[in-house]
């Protein structure tokens, strides 16, 4: 028997019919999922420093959970927010999120874990008319991969934000993640979920709204924009700079 051929084998890559599903932001809903207060004590498997502060107390640095409702607000999609027996230990949303959404729907659990379980949420997301969900939440591994598998069993297509989302290890955060991707779930960072909802930097939004966004949340690409108008505003070509491809 003779050994399929390359081309055989690209030829049955492209009849697996997969198709790339990008993020259209006119169809797309953002979920703030259990990103309460009391909760963020959980999330340990990125830097704890940078975590703790994308609830605003250190302006300075990135903040993944912020930037996850700001990126709603600069591509003005709606937002549903929802909270897991918020009167106990985990306690209440950030009071930023509840500043940039007074108008969005609150849905406080009163103790479901899967947020789908509860049918005021589900009747608020039904309600958005959206396909695509982007979403972020603690824990990774239980209210965020719960929600997720149900959610994509409801028909939606689900895309996950990574880096807001948080969880006690990095194994736990793994093995969350591929058991969310078995299921069809994406698995996205801040960065990929803006530009597939951008497309094209001369859209709006664009370059405009979002190189602002970026230097506040993603600061190495703040600092690429930062560099590049310095040289255009009052950079020189120096000693050797020219000899360099």
């Amino acid at each position: 028997m003779r050994l399929p051929t390359v081309l055989t084998l690209f030829a049955g890559s492209v009849a697996s019919g997969y198709v790339y599903e990008r993020l259209e932001k006119n169809d797309t809903l953002f979920l703030i999922l259990d990103l309460q207060v009391g909760l963020f004590n959980l999330a340990r498997d990125s830097d704890a420093t940078l975590y703790r502060d994308a609830i605003g107390k250190n302006p300075l640095e990135p903040s993944p959970v912020m930037a996850h409702g700001e990126l709603a607000k600069v591509f003005d999609v709606p937002v549903v927010m929802t909270t897991s027996a918020e009167t106990g230990p985990n306690g209440p949303l950030p009071g930023e999120f509840l500043d940039m959404f007074p108008n969005a729907p609150l849905i406080q659990r009163p103790g479901q874990v899967n947020a789908w379980d509860n049918a005021d949420f589900q009747a608020a997301v039904r309600a958005a008319g959206k396909k695509q969900i982007v979403m972020a939440g603690i824990t990774t591994d239980v209210c965020t991969t719960f929600l997720a598998l149900s959610l994509r069993e409801a028909g939606y297509s689900v895309f996950v934000n990574v880096e807001a989302s948080g969880t006690t290890t990095e194994l736990i955060r793994d093995a969350s993640n591929d058991r969310m991707k078995d299921a069809g779930v994406q698995i996205l960072s801040l960065f990929a979920i803006m530009c597939e909802l951008m497309r094209d930097w001369r859209n709006t939004p664009g370059a405009v709204e979002l190189f602002p966004f970026l230097d506040k949340y993603y600061p190495a690409y703040g600092m690429l924009i930062r560099g590049h108008r310095a040289a255009k505003l009052n950079g020189t070509i120096g000693p050797g700079e020219n000899l360099v491809a």
